[in-house]
This record gives structure tokens, sequence and C-alpha cells, in this order.
């Protein structure tokens, strides 16, 4: 693939920025390093801080925006972390915290913003939790009125952020249900802090739960430093052990790893990507499954997952995406290479995220000459006579990731302000040209 050209404009006096992929012209063949997961990282440093007195390693964590917006946050409630290398150093506090008063800002961090509410409900004094215009349109008031069962003092603006917490160092533990139909994100904040509370804590998430397996990955973190944690159907029994420091290392990211998988199966190529253990239970990689339903080849080894793109279209599929929402972002872009109309259901929660996914995929979807429509949590999405367009990304970085990969095989595909991805990926428009 020839370098990708930024192009800069001026518009209503501000830079809007343009990066064109350039048409790979053959089937991919690459091995990709992905960048450690989002999700076990920020979950790892929550940990780790909240475990007693000795210094926990993180071993490949991941450096994106999303995870320095965790590491400050933790930093404004006493937490000392050294990132300046690989492994980071995150020193616990046994769950002794202060706040004087302390704003944090999480920026565009969901996982942020949900975690770190609850971590201050173990802080003394106030902290208030706020971000970017659009955190506060991401709901949080189950989560906030779960923390007041639990005998904290928490109110939020309506169900949604700014949240005002004013710790007094104590959770009392209990039982306490939580609505988990919007994020599974509520329920995996409790269980981080709930090994801090006074008594053994349980959490009933409900029969509806989103995003299921990261609660299971939640547990697993939780478990890596020494907690106590019980799985019973959708109830979660967490003993008041606290953590202990502990080694980590941060397996690569699903999330991201998907990209390059579908760039293999769209040009017909092969992709490997390395450290991703066979026994891996990240949510995303069941975006590998339905690549392998559409016709790809998917050998998952020890250490590595290895991708073959179909000779020819990909078969349109069937499927249900709700344990794994954010791939289908992903598995809509293949969709576009398919043999017929492909329905990707469980969708809901697409609206919730850093845009509404759901919207912002049938636009853009439809500007590269597909039909694609949304009924209800289920997106219809009907190959057409594909050509170039220039995507918006609404200010969300799985939108520039996902599309940018159309380019690959369709001339004058562009990317609008192509820097969201540093929220998770910096380096992936440079991955993009190294395939």
């Amino acid at each position: 693939m020839p370098p990708a050209r930024f192009e800069t404009s001026e518009k209503a006096g501000s830079f809007h920025s343009v990066l064109a992929v350039e048409p790979l012209g053959r089937p991919v063949a690459a091995r990709v390093a992905v960048p450690g997961s989002k999700s076990l990282t920020n979950r790892a440093l929550v940990a780790a801080a909240l475990a007693r007195t000795g210094v926990s390693r993180l071993y490949r964590p991941l450096e994106a925006d999303d995870t320095e917006a965790m590491r400050e946050a933790l930093r404004a409630l006493g937490v000392l972390i050294d990132d300046n290398d690989d492994p980071w150093l995150v020193l616990g506090t046994g769950g002794e915290l202060e706040a004087n008063d302390v704003r944090i800002d999480v920026r565009a961090s969901g996982t942020t913003a949900r975690f770190i509410t609850a971590v201050a409900a173990l802080a003394k004094g106030r902290v208030v939790v706020d971000g970017v215009p659009r955190m506060r349109e991401r709901p949080i008031g189950p989560l906030v009125e779960a923390i007041r069962s639990l005998g904290g003092e928490a109110s939020d603006s309506g169900g949604f952020p700014p949240v005002e917490v004013n710790g007094s160092g104590v959770l009392r533990g209990g039982e306490i249900f939580v609505d988990s139909s919007q994020s599974s994100q509520f329920a995996s904040a409790l269980l981080l802090v709930a090994p801090l509370a006074e008594s053994q804590t349980t959490i009933d998430i409900g029969e509806n739960p989103v995003s299921r397996p990261y609660l299971d990955g939640t547990v697993e973190i939780m478990r890596r430093f020494g907690a106590e944690v019980e799985v019973d159907g959708n109830r979660f029994v967490v003993q008041p052990t606290g953590y202990e420091k502990a080694h980590v290392d941060i397996e690569p990211d699903a999330s991201a790893a998907v990209y390059p998988a579908v760039a293999a199966a769209i040009t017909g190529g092969v992709v490997e990507i390395p450290g991703i253990p066979a026994s891996s239970t990240q949510p995303d990689l069941a975006v590998l499954d339905v690549l392998g339903v559409m016709g790809a080849k998917v050998i998952r080894r020890d250490d590595m997952v290895r991708i073959e793109g179909p000779n020819g279209a990909l078969a349109a599929v069937d499927i249900d995406m709700s344990t794994a929402p954010d791939g289908a972002m992903a598995v809509a872009v293949a969709a576009l290479f398919a043999d017929g109309p492909s329905r990707i259901h469980g969708l809901s929660t697409l609206r919730l995220k850093e845009t509404d996914r759901l919207a912002a995929l049938e636009t853009e979807l439809r500007r590269l000459g597909a039909r694609a429509e949304v009924q209800g949590d289920t997106l219809v999405v009907t190959p057409g006579d594909l050509h170039g367009a220039e995507i918006a990304t609404y200010g969300d970085h799985r939108m520039a990731m996902a599309f940018a990969l159309v380019g690959l095989v369709v001339d004058g595909v562009s990317i609008s302000d192509p820097g969201v991805v540093q929220k998770t990926w910096p380096e992936y428009f440079q991955m993009l040209e190294g395939l």
C-alpha cells in the first residue's frame, strides 16, 4: 500500500483533516502486532491501584488516550503510577484514597467514567466525574443508584454525567441489583471495588445483561489480583478480601485485532496476529467465528491467530452480535463484500457509544453505495456498486478504523478526522500503510 495521504483544508475557521486510503491492489499478506487490550489494561490499572501496599507490574499495556484518561483519574485520587516504560508500575493503596474536592475529566472514555465513579466511592472527599459533551449523553444512572445501595453518597445529572461522589472511604457491601441492560460496565465497576467493601457483596445483574463476556473478563482480572469471586449465572458473589499486588501480561486487544482480520477476509489475503492465546476470552474474538462463517479460514494457535480470506466473495450472514457489539462494526464492513444481504442483530447498545453507531453505520454504508437499513436493534447490509466517498467518523475511533478497510479495496475512500484513532490505537494508519 503506498503511503496514505493526509490532506488538510480550512472549514469554518478550523482545520478539517482527511486521510485518503490508497487501494492495496493485491491480497494482503502481513503479520500485524496489535496493541494491548484497552479493556484489560483499564481493569488491571484499577485492581493494581486498590491492591495492598506493593508494586504491581503491567506488561505490554495499551498506551492510548483511553488508558491515559484512566491513569490520570487514578492519579487524581493519589495513586502513584510509573508509566515511563514497559512494564507500568502501580503502587497499591489498599483502597486508602484521598480526594480533596477533585474534578476528574474522563475525556471520551466510558470505562474510565464508570470505573472511576465506583472507585471514588472509596475515597475520602468530594469527586466530580465529567467528560466530553458526548459523555453527558451516555447513561450512568444505574451505577449511581447501586453505589447508593452500598452506602455511598453519589448523585448524577438525570441519569448521566457529571457525577458527584462524596466518599467516606467505606462501602458496606451487601446484596444489590444493578440494571445491566444498557451497559455491562456498571456491573464491572461495582465488581472491581467490591473486594474493598466491609462485607460480602452480591451483585445481581438481572435477566437481560448486555456484553456479558466483558464481565467474565472483569472477574478474570480480579482473580489475578487475588480477589475471591464466585459466579452463579447472573449473580456475582465477592468476598471482602481486598487485592494483592500482581504481575500481569496484557493480551493484545481483540477489539483491535478484528480490523486486520477483516482486511485479510475482504482482500482474499493472509494476516497473522501474534500474542493472542488460544485460551483468550475477549468478547470481540467472536468476530473471527463470524469471518469463518463468511468463508475465511481462521486458525487459532497457542500464541497466534491466522486469518486466510476466501477466493471470491464472502458469504452473507445472519448473526447475533449482542455479546460483542463493538466488533459488529468490522462485520458490517465485511458485509459490503458478501454475496448477498447480511443481518447483524443485537446492536441496541451501539446507540449509547461514542456516537450513535447504528445511525452512523447506516449513513456511511449508504455513502459508499451499499443499501443499509436499521430495523430495531438489527442492521441489514446489502452490497451494491461500491464507490469512493469521504467517510464521516463522528468523533468515533471505531468508525475510522472500520471504514478505512474499505479503502484497501475501493478507490477514492478517505477518512475524515483520522486522529480519532488516538483513543485506542494511535498507530492504526501506520499499520494499514505497513500492509
